[in-house]
């Protein structure tokens, strides 16, 4: 058994470019899982900056100094951080208050309606299963809705917490933007001069990682936008809110637009009933999200990320259970980077 082991670990690993290679993604996913929350700020400031680092290059390639080219980006960073902050954040978490307290009515109204299918079809469903559902529902309704207007000391801690990052995550970004070549040269110079896989892989999966991430920003932004506007227009209550849901649903392919029509639809009925302005924001929305899957999705992303639907769909199951919200947003980007991997994995003869 040893010298299976020691026999294999030789025809994968003697290869210099293969140890390094591995040593630098174990590296990194061990800190990512070990101290990731630890270095929050740092990674999030990480991530930001290579977005944004597209933009200061566009400016650069247009004869902007780098360090007009930052300042020029940075500072409508700052301006969407600041609208976002004091503008966007209150009125979602006003029509979020607004929508907790008014959940008993909603109650209320599906109560009448769930009631009234044991009448409609006797054979099927009874009353005393409707009651044991509804009595489930509103236990944990009640429970969420506690958790949600709570204000505990761990609130507070974290509120401080939100606080210092939103001051330390911004200075992060400009200085990695604006020292972005001397501090890749200092980390290339702990690296072996002789890296050809590594560059490959790191090619490879940048010019699809970048092109998805920041793709993905523009494709919740347009899908927010054009939602709100729409149900702006429709008259359907918590429209900032409902968008807010829809756009960031994109980031869950194939899933996420079948979880945001929930709580449209139950906001809809809850307004409207089954009416024909229920109709009619159904098919809006719909239309949404046929025109995001068959336009915009294939104008963002054409040929930029060739998965395997089945294998979308595991690496966000395994990433977000992993880690969360960014697990679910860079399921596809570590999906990509597996695979560029296992491509440019020299072959055992």
């Amino acid at each position: 058994m040893g010298k299976l082991l020691h026999d294999w670990y030789i025809r994968h690993f003697s290869d210099p470019q293969v140890a390094l290679l591995t040593f630098l993604l174990i590296l990194g996913f061990s800190i990512i899982i070990f101290a990731g929350q630890l270095l929050t700020p740092l990674l999030a400031a990480i991530i930001i900056a290579y977005l944004l680092d597209g933009g200061v290059m566009l400016l650069q390639s247009h004869r902007f100094p780098r360090f007009l080219a930052v300042i020029s980006v940075f500072s409508i960073f700052i301006l969407l951080l600041l609208i976002t902050l004091f503008v966007l954040a209150p009125l979602m978490l006003r029509q979020a208050s607004a929508f907790v307290l008014e959940i008993p009515k909603m109650l209320s109204q599906g109560q009448t309606a769930l009631m009234a299918l044991p009448e409609q079809y006797p054979h099927l469903i009874n009353t005393q299963t409707i009651q044991e559902f509804l009595l489930g529902i509103r236990s944990q309704v009640s429970e969420y809705s506690q958790q949600v207007l709570s204000f505990s000391l761990a609130s507070v801690v974290d509120l401080l917490s939100f606080m210092v990052y939103l001051v330390v995550v911004p200075l992060l970004v400009f200085f990695f933007l604006k020292d972005k070549d001397w501090i890749l040269i200092w980390l290339q110079s702990y690296l072996p001069k002789d890296r050809q896989l590594v560059t490959r892989v790191w090619v490879e999966v940048n010019c699809k990682i970048v092109g998805y991430v920041r793709g993905k920003f523009l494709e919740i932004l347009i899908a927010w936008g054009v939602s709100y506007i729409t149900f702006l227009f429709l008259g359907l209550n918590y429209a900032m809110l409902l968008s807010f849901i829809v756009g960031i649903s994109v980031l869950i392919p194939y899933v996420g637009a079948a979880i945001a029509t929930i709580p449209i639809a139950i906001i809809a009925y809850s307004q409207w009933g089954y009416n024909s302005d229920f109709i009619t924001i159904m098919i809006a929305y719909g239309i949404i999200q046929f025109l995001d899957g068959n336009l915009l999705v294939p104008l963002l992303f054409s040929g930029m990320v060739n998965l395997h639907p089945a294998a979308i769909i595991v690496a966000v199951l395994f990433f977000g259970g992993l880690w969360g919200f960014w697990g679910v947003f860079f399921a596809i980007p570590l999906a990509t980077l597996i695979h560029a991997v296992l491509n440019a994995w020299p072959e055992v003869r």
